[in-house]
């Protein structure tokens, strides 16, 4: 059984920073990518950032990209999510999701086998 943890979330201002993590445990160790993903009230959960594990290849969505790093550890399984400049846009629960093999994509929720409980984190501005 694979269990996802985020934590990071919050109340911030326009402009501030804030980081997620997302710690995995049980039977991960041959997990092909880890992501990120976000809902906004009323939104369809929507594609943020995503990592894979055997190149380190990242990609980003056109919202986030230059704004948000994602990084990671395999080896730790832990994956990261460095969100600077925030906009209120940006309000949403945001989950950790992971994908324990290549299903051929990786910014539509059905790439992804396991999905964390989500963090909110909110932009004030």
């Amino acid at each position: 059984q694979v269990q996802l943890v985020e934590s990071g979330g919050g109340l911030v201002q326009a402009g501030d920073s804030l980081r997620l993590s997302c710690a995995s445990s049980g039977r991960t160790f041959s997990s092909y990518s880890m992501g990120w993903f976000r809902q906004a009230p009323g939104r369809d959960r929507e594609f943020v950032a995503t990592i894979r594990w055997n190149t380190g290849n990242t990609y980003y969505a056109d919202s986030v990209k230059g704004r948000f790093t994602i990084s990671g550890d395999n080896v730790k399984n832990t994956m990261y999510l460095q969100m600077n400049s925030l906009k209120p846009e940006d309000t949403a629960v945001y989950y950790c999701a992971l994908a324990l093999f290549n299903t051929g994509g990786y910014s539509t929720p059905k790439a992804y086998h396991h999905w964390g409980q989500g963090t909110q984190v909110t932009v004030s501005s």
